[in-house]
């Protein structure tokens, strides 16, 4: 691994592509984790790239991954693991001097979402709440789900990310200056391509490590960092746990080697797609909750007991969700399908209405009373009835976000999503590790 910039946690990868003439249409496949309930999105994949070279050969999609037997899943590993070694051989894939890629996604929702290809030091990533490290989890980390993707990780030579990085950059200094260089001055365009499965469009042009674009690049993330309070540059938004797999699978690698073999290893350094909060392209949906089991009667009864020294209170009039007001309540509105009431808490002990909620289910859950997790208002009042209630939450503040994080440590599990499923990202560069 060349060009480290360590003070930021950056490095100039060596990204892996396609070779010119590859049906980049075939070759790019939307994330692991997407579509995990929807086997046949799966199915019309593989129907869409057939024999044609496809990153569909160097990953498992997870919607395998409980309807498989364990023997299964490792043919499957084994098939990956085959799959990514022709590759290379077969110079399929090849390797940019170290540098970055500044790209545009278009997609039905949004004309537009600027990215920025480079890698993180995992050496400075910290997914422990409260942490003070350059880069942190935006939500709690499930320990037990790393194991599995370790071992997954372990029979690859390469990484391939799905995992999206927050910068806190109001003014737009680091990816939209390079972006709007790159593309006016028809700069190295690397990919160029419609994504399949309507995934939408997406254009790349590569910055070398020591052009004056990436110096730029660079120059702004150091300026970033010297605005910031207390040393948070990275917040990640998409794929917590597959960050948190590539700095465990390092941790493994790392106690094998002599100490100056470790500051360039490439398994120290995770590639990542970085996006500015505040890019008019990201979406922030907040992830709303439906409980099974729970009457309002129910509610009322628990609720006013758990949040006692809160000055809990409902009103039968339905109102939008809120955030925080100027005398520092929050609202959360309730349905049971049929009416709206909400429940309003004066004088919330945490930041958000979601970590207040989160709290007080988490609090009645059991064999009787469970929660699922609900995207889109649609769907949390179909799902509602008299002893199911759905709770609508407020958006999440793009403006807080980072100050949030600070203050909390993490966000409550579940509480925002980045956009629709297929604006997720879709694997097209790699990197050895």
């Amino acid at each position: 691994m060349n060009s480290i910039y360590k003070d930021i946690a950056v490095a100039a990868p060596k990204i892996l592509l396609p070779k010119k003439g590859t049906d980049l249409s075939k070759w790019a496949v939307i994330a692991c984790d997407q579509f995990t309930s929807e086997p046949k999105y799966w199915e019309d994949v593989e129907k869409t790239v057939g024999d044609a070279p496809s990153t569909l050969r160097m990953f498992l999609p997870e919607v395998y991954l409980e309807k498989e037997t364990p023997e299964q899943i490792d043919q499957r590993l084994s098939n990956i693991t085959a799959s990514i070694n022709d590759y290379i051989d077969q110079g399929i894939l090849t390797e940019l001097d170290p540098g970055f890629i500044v790209l545009n996604r278009k997609t039905k929702y949004n004309e537009s979402r600027l990215g920025l290809m480079l890698a993180l030091d995992l050496e400075q990533y910290d997914f422990t709440p409260g942490n003070k490290s350059r880069i942190r989890a935006t939500e709690g980390t499930v320990l037990s789900r790393i194991p599995p993707r370790v071992r997954i990780r372990e029979r690859a030579p390469i990484e391939m990310p799905h995992i999206m990085v927050l910068i806190n950059d109001p003014g737009r200094t680091v990816i939209e200056p390079a972006y709007h260089d790159l593309s006016m001055d028809e700069g190295d365009l690397v990919y160029d391509t419609d994504l399949m499965m309507e995934g939408g469009h997406i254009k790349g042009y590569y910055a070398k490590a020591d052009s004056e674009i990436a110096k730029g690049i660079i120059s702004a993330l150091k300026a970033l960092l010297a605005s910031s309070e207390d040393g948070f540059l990275f917040a990640v938004g998409d794929g917590n746990h597959s960050l948190a797999t590539a700095k465990k699978h390092w941790e493994n690698i790392r106690e094998t080697l002599p100490e100056n073999e470790r500051e360039d290893h490439p398994a120290r350094y995770c590639l990542v797609e970085i996006v500015n909060i505040h890019d008019n392209g990201l979406q922030f949906e907040p992830i709303h909750r439906v409980t099974f089991g729970l009457t309002k009667e129910k509610l009322m009864n628990q609720a006013n007991e758990y949040f006692a020294s809160q000055e809990i209170r409902f009103s039968d009039a339905g109102a939008f969700a809120k955030e925080g007001t100027s005398d520092g309540s929050q609202t959360i509105l309730v349905t049971d399908g049929y009416e709206d009431f909400t429940m309003i808490i004066g004088k919330p002990s945490h930041t958000l209405a979601v970590g207040s909620l989160q709290g007080f289910l988490d609090s009645i859950e059991s064999d009787a009373i469970h929660t699922d997790y609900i995207h889109g208002e649609d769907s949390v009042r179909s799902l509602s009835g008299s002893d199911k209630l759905g709770f609508l939450l407020p958006d999440v503040s793009k403006n807080s976000f980072f100050e949030t994080i600070s203050k909390e440590g993490v966000f409550p599990r579940k509480t925002f999503s980045m956009g629709e499923a297929v604006e997720k990202r879709y694997y097209l560069e790699a990197k050895k590790i």
